[in-house]
């Protein structure tokens, strides 16, 4: 049996007005230092975002969205951030933030297969529809 393998995660919300501290889950960014793998999973229903917020701008929120995997894949596509360290880019986009685009908390885990830890935590974590309107 391997070794298991350390991962640190954390989920990724959008919080369309964060004075009234709703979200919705729209994605799960891994770490593991030991596997050398920072990725990020993208995926959210904009109906569900809408009905908290009927005036949300999608169009910025996915940009934004978008830049996250840019940013845990690193190089030149992530700008300044993708000079970052693996380490150092996981923790710039775990910081604590007052903005539409939040993640929780970071949890820790242990497996045997990391990117299936991580397709563990999209199917469990977000709540995405086969709609139309999910991205």
């Amino acid at each position: 049996m391997p070794a298991p393998i350390w991962y640190d995660y954390a989920i990724v919300r959008v919080v369309p007005r964060p004075e009234r501290e709703e979200f919705i889950n729209v994605g799960v960014i891994l770490s593991s230092v030991m596997a050398r793998i920072l990725e990020a999973r993208i995926g959210f229903d904009e109906a569900r975002l809408l009905a908290l917020d009927p005036g949300a701008d999608l169009v910025q929120i996915r940009a934004h969205l978008q830049t996250i995997p840019l940013i845990c894949a690193g190089g030149a596509a992530a700008g300044a951030l993708g000079r970052l360290s693996q380490r150092e880019r996981f923790h710039w986009l775990t910081a604590p933030r007052s903005a539409v685009i939040q993640t929780s908390a970071v949890h820790a885990g242990r497996c045997e297969d990391p990117m299936q830890a991580l397709d563990h935590l999209v199917r469990t974590m977000l709540h995405v529809a086969d709609s139309p309107g999910a991205t």
